[in-house]
Protein backbone atom coordinates (compact mmCIF):
# COMPACT_ATOMS: atom_id res chain seq x y z
CA UNK A 1 0.00 0.00 0.00
CA UNK A 2 1.32 3.38 -0.77
CA UNK A 3 1.81 6.41 1.67
CA UNK A 4 4.50 8.06 4.18
CA UNK A 5 4.94 9.88 7.05
CA UNK A 6 7.50 12.44 6.45
CA UNK A 7 9.15 14.44 9.44
CA UNK A 8 11.42 17.55 8.44
CA UNK A 9 13.33 19.78 10.74
CA UNK A 10 13.30 23.00 10.15
CA UNK A 11 15.17 25.55 13.35
CA UNK A 12 13.41 24.71 16.12
CA UNK A 13 10.36 23.24 14.48
CA UNK A 14 9.45 19.99 13.24
CA UNK A 15 6.99 19.38 10.67
CA UNK A 16 5.33 16.21 10.21
CA UNK A 17 3.02 15.16 6.97
CA UNK A 18 0.58 12.50 6.35
CA UNK A 19 1.31 11.66 2.83
CA UNK A 20 -1.16 9.26 1.07
CA UNK A 21 -3.04 11.98 -1.29
CA UNK A 22 -4.64 9.56 -3.39
CA UNK A 23 -6.30 7.81 -0.61
CA UNK A 24 -7.34 10.90 1.68
CA UNK A 25 -4.13 10.75 3.32
CA UNK A 26 -5.69 7.46 5.09
CA UNK A 27 -3.16 5.68 6.96
CA UNK A 28 -1.78 2.62 6.31
CA UNK A 29 0.26 0.37 9.15
CA UNK A 30 3.77 1.28 7.93
CA UNK A 31 2.67 5.12 7.79
CA UNK A 32 1.38 4.45 11.53
CA UNK A 33 5.01 3.18 12.15
CA UNK A 34 6.41 6.12 10.53
CA UNK A 35 4.77 8.40 12.76
CA UNK A 36 5.77 6.57 15.77
CA UNK A 37 9.76 7.12 14.30
CA UNK A 38 8.65 10.96 13.52
CA UNK A 39 8.39 11.62 17.09
CA UNK A 40 11.98 10.69 18.13
CA UNK A 41 12.26 13.32 15.80
CA UNK A 42 10.32 15.97 16.98
CA UNK A 43 11.71 14.99 20.74
CA UNK A 44 15.06 16.09 19.91
CA UNK A 45 16.71 18.48 21.33
CA UNK A 46 16.03 22.29 20.80
CA UNK A 47 12.67 21.37 19.00
CA UNK A 48 10.25 23.82 20.47
CA UNK A 49 7.41 23.13 17.73
CA UNK A 50 5.81 20.40 16.48
CA UNK A 51 3.32 20.86 13.36
CA UNK A 52 1.05 17.78 12.07
CA UNK A 53 -0.78 18.31 8.38
CA UNK A 54 -2.20 16.27 6.03
CA UNK A 55 -0.40 16.16 2.14
CA UNK A 56 -2.38 17.60 -0.66
CA UNK A 57 -4.94 20.24 0.86
CA UNK A 58 -7.87 17.88 0.41
CA UNK A 59 -7.59 16.44 3.89
CA UNK A 60 -6.18 15.93 7.13
CA UNK A 61 -6.31 11.90 7.88
CA UNK A 62 -9.48 10.17 6.47
CA UNK A 63 -8.58 7.41 8.99
CA UNK A 64 -7.19 3.96 8.57
CA UNK A 65 -6.81 2.53 4.73
CA UNK A 66 -9.58 0.13 5.14
CA UNK A 67 -8.18 -2.39 2.72
CA UNK A 68 -6.04 -3.65 6.03
CA UNK A 69 -8.87 -4.45 7.88
CA UNK A 70 -9.78 -7.28 4.69
CA UNK A 71 -7.01 -9.24 6.53
CA UNK A 72 -8.73 -9.62 10.03
CA UNK A 73 -9.37 -12.59 10.93
CA UNK A 74 -7.32 -14.70 8.37
CA UNK A 75 -5.77 -16.49 11.01
CA UNK A 76 -8.79 -17.42 12.77
CA UNK A 77 -9.47 -14.81 15.33
CA UNK A 78 -10.49 -11.09 14.01
CA UNK A 79 -11.48 -9.92 17.50
CA UNK A 80 -8.00 -10.30 18.46
CA UNK A 81 -6.69 -8.76 15.05
CA UNK A 82 -8.56 -5.83 16.11
CA UNK A 83 -7.64 -5.52 19.44
CA UNK A 84 -3.96 -6.02 18.28
CA UNK A 85 -4.87 -2.82 15.53
CA UNK A 86 -6.28 -0.51 18.29
CA UNK A 87 -3.20 -1.27 20.67
CA UNK A 88 -1.09 -0.50 17.86
CA UNK A 89 -2.67 2.97 17.53
CA UNK A 90 -2.79 3.44 20.80
CA UNK A 91 0.80 3.24 21.11
CA UNK A 92 1.02 6.09 18.25
CA UNK A 93 -1.40 8.43 19.89
CA UNK A 94 0.00 7.53 23.23
CA UNK A 95 3.42 8.95 22.10
CA UNK A 96 2.09 11.74 20.60
CA UNK A 97 0.81 12.86 23.52
CA UNK A 98 3.99 12.64 25.43
CA UNK A 99 6.01 14.87 23.12
CA UNK A 100 7.58 17.74 24.96
CA UNK A 101 7.07 20.32 22.59
CA UNK A 102 3.54 21.74 21.51
CA UNK A 103 1.72 20.15 19.08
CA UNK A 104 0.12 22.12 16.06
CA UNK A 105 -2.99 20.64 13.83
CA UNK A 106 -3.42 22.15 10.83
CA UNK A 107 -6.67 20.56 8.94
CA UNK A 108 -7.61 21.01 6.02
CA UNK A 109 -10.75 18.95 4.93
CA UNK A 110 -11.72 15.82 6.48
CA UNK A 111 -10.01 14.49 10.39
CA UNK A 112 -12.15 11.44 10.20
CA UNK A 113 -12.05 7.91 12.40
CA UNK A 114 -8.31 7.42 12.99
CA UNK A 115 -7.58 11.25 11.83
CA UNK A 116 -10.06 12.13 14.44
CA UNK A 117 -8.02 10.45 16.68
CA UNK A 118 -4.18 12.14 15.36
CA UNK A 119 -6.56 15.73 15.70
CA UNK A 120 -7.31 14.89 19.63
CA UNK A 121 -3.54 14.48 20.43
CA UNK A 122 -2.69 17.66 18.73
CA UNK A 123 -2.30 20.64 21.41
CA UNK A 124 -4.14 23.31 19.50
CA UNK A 125 -5.27 22.88 15.98
CA UNK A 126 -6.08 25.41 13.32
CA UNK A 127 -8.94 24.40 10.69
CA UNK A 128 -9.89 25.71 7.58
CA UNK A 129 -13.91 26.31 7.16
CA UNK A 130 -14.46 22.73 5.24
CA UNK A 131 -12.49 21.03 7.70
CA UNK A 132 -15.11 17.94 9.58
CA UNK A 133 -14.28 16.00 12.11
CA UNK A 134 -16.27 12.44 13.62
CA UNK A 135 -15.79 9.02 13.38
CA UNK A 136 -18.99 7.87 11.50
CA UNK A 137 -18.67 3.96 12.13
CA UNK A 138 -22.01 3.36 13.44
CA UNK A 139 -23.28 3.75 9.78
CA UNK A 140 -20.07 2.53 7.94
CA UNK A 141 -17.61 -0.63 9.53
CA UNK A 142 -19.31 -1.57 12.56
CA UNK A 143 -16.32 -1.65 15.35
CA UNK A 144 -15.34 0.08 18.62
CA UNK A 145 -13.50 3.51 19.61
CA UNK A 146 -11.19 2.22 22.33
CA UNK A 147 -11.83 4.12 25.61
CA UNK A 148 -8.93 5.98 25.29
CA UNK A 149 -10.05 7.98 22.55
CA UNK A 150 -13.25 8.41 23.90
CA UNK A 151 -11.94 10.06 26.99
CA UNK A 152 -9.40 12.41 24.71
CA UNK A 153 -12.94 13.82 22.67
CA UNK A 154 -14.63 13.93 25.73
CA UNK A 155 -12.24 16.07 27.31
CA UNK A 156 -11.63 18.04 24.40
CA UNK A 157 -15.04 18.31 23.15
CA UNK A 158 -17.51 17.59 25.78
CA UNK A 159 -19.13 14.92 26.97
CA UNK A 160 -22.70 15.67 25.00
CA UNK A 161 -21.23 16.73 21.72
CA UNK A 162 -18.83 13.68 22.01
CA UNK A 163 -21.54 11.00 22.91
CA UNK A 164 -24.04 12.59 20.36
CA UNK A 165 -21.45 12.70 17.34
CA UNK A 166 -20.71 9.12 17.81
CA UNK A 167 -24.42 7.56 18.12
CA UNK A 168 -25.33 9.89 15.52
CA UNK A 169 -22.55 9.03 13.27
CA UNK A 170 -22.62 12.61 12.05
CA UNK A 171 -19.53 14.98 11.38
CA UNK A 172 -18.91 18.43 13.21
CA UNK A 173 -18.09 21.55 10.87
CA UNK A 174 -15.06 23.35 11.43
CA UNK A 175 -16.61 26.37 13.46
CA UNK A 176 -19.29 24.00 15.62
CA UNK A 177 -15.93 22.20 16.48
CA UNK A 178 -14.10 25.73 17.29
CA UNK A 179 -17.29 26.97 19.33
CA UNK A 180 -17.20 23.45 21.31
CA UNK A 181 -13.03 24.65 21.76
CA UNK A 182 -11.51 21.57 19.86
CA UNK A 183 -10.26 24.15 17.21
CA UNK A 184 -8.28 27.27 18.12
CA UNK A 185 -9.33 29.01 14.86
CA UNK A 186 -11.41 28.84 11.25
CA UNK A 187 -9.32 30.59 9.04
CA UNK A 188 -9.34 30.79 5.01
CA UNK A 189 -7.56 28.71 2.88
CA UNK A 190 -5.34 31.25 1.75
CA UNK A 191 -4.47 32.51 5.04
CA UNK A 192 -3.75 29.05 6.63
CA UNK A 193 0.12 28.91 6.17
CA UNK A 194 0.08 32.14 7.40
CA UNK A 195 -1.78 32.06 10.83
CA UNK A 196 0.29 28.58 11.23
CA UNK A 197 3.08 30.26 10.54
CA UNK A 198 2.36 32.56 12.79
CA UNK A 199 1.25 30.21 16.04
CA UNK A 200 4.66 28.35 15.03
CA UNK A 201 6.18 31.59 15.95
CA UNK A 202 4.72 32.28 19.25
CA UNK A 203 5.21 28.58 20.31
CA UNK A 204 8.74 28.93 19.65
CA UNK A 205 9.62 32.08 21.26
CA UNK A 206 7.60 31.07 24.28
CA UNK A 207 9.29 29.72 27.63
CA UNK A 208 10.06 26.25 26.68
CA UNK A 209 9.84 24.70 30.06
CA UNK A 210 6.69 25.95 30.74
CA UNK A 211 4.93 24.91 27.66
CA UNK A 212 6.17 21.04 28.50
CA UNK A 213 5.07 21.44 32.36
CA UNK A 214 1.53 22.73 30.82
CA UNK A 215 1.38 20.10 28.57
CA UNK A 216 2.61 17.28 31.04
CA UNK A 217 0.01 18.43 33.47
CA UNK A 218 -2.76 18.56 30.98
CA UNK A 219 -1.25 14.38 30.29
CA UNK A 220 -1.50 13.56 33.93
CA UNK A 221 -4.73 14.98 34.53
CA UNK A 222 -6.22 13.13 31.72
CA UNK A 223 -4.07 9.93 32.70
CA UNK A 224 -5.66 10.61 36.59
CA UNK A 225 -8.62 9.36 35.44
CA UNK A 226 -7.83 6.19 33.53
CA UNK A 227 -10.34 4.42 30.84
CA UNK A 228 -11.97 1.71 31.90
CA UNK A 229 -10.56 -1.62 30.12
CA UNK A 230 -12.61 -2.06 27.27
CA UNK A 231 -10.67 -5.17 25.38
CA UNK A 232 -13.84 -7.31 25.27
CA UNK A 233 -16.03 -4.49 23.71
CA UNK A 234 -13.28 -4.01 20.96
CA UNK A 235 -12.67 -7.97 20.58
CA UNK A 236 -16.53 -8.57 20.08
CA UNK A 237 -17.10 -5.85 17.50
CA UNK A 238 -13.86 -6.67 15.44
CA UNK A 239 -14.98 -10.46 15.90
CA UNK A 240 -18.60 -9.53 14.81
CA UNK A 241 -20.25 -10.48 11.54
CA UNK A 242 -21.54 -6.93 11.15
CA UNK A 243 -17.60 -5.33 11.45
CA UNK A 244 -16.75 -7.91 8.54
CA UNK A 245 -19.49 -7.14 6.36
CA UNK A 246 -19.24 -3.14 7.34
CA UNK A 247 -15.88 -3.29 5.32
CA UNK A 248 -16.89 -5.48 2.44
CA UNK A 249 -19.49 -2.75 2.03
CA UNK A 250 -17.39 0.35 2.49
CA UNK A 251 -14.93 -1.02 -0.09
CA UNK A 252 -17.96 -1.87 -2.47
CA UNK A 253 -19.60 1.40 -2.14
CA UNK A 254 -22.66 0.29 -0.97
CA UNK A 255 -25.04 0.86 2.47
CA UNK A 256 -24.07 -2.04 4.96
CA UNK A 257 -26.48 -4.43 5.90
CA UNK A 258 -26.17 -5.04 9.79
CA UNK A 259 -27.71 -8.41 11.52
CA UNK A 260 -26.31 -7.32 15.08
CA UNK A 261 -24.27 -10.77 15.22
Amino acid sequence: MNGEVLAVRDGTCVRITLSNPERRNALTFPMYDQLAQACDVADEPGVRAVVLRGAGGRAFAAGTDIRHFTEFGAHGDAGRDGLDYERRVGRVLDRLLRLRAPLLGVVEGPAVGGGLALAAACDVLLATPDAVFGAPIARTLGNCLPAPVIARLKDRLGAGRTMAMLLTAETLAAEEARAAGFVHRVVPRGELDEHAAALVERLVTSAPLTLAAVKETDRRLLAATAPADTDDLLRRTYGSADFAEGVRAFLDHRTPRWEGR
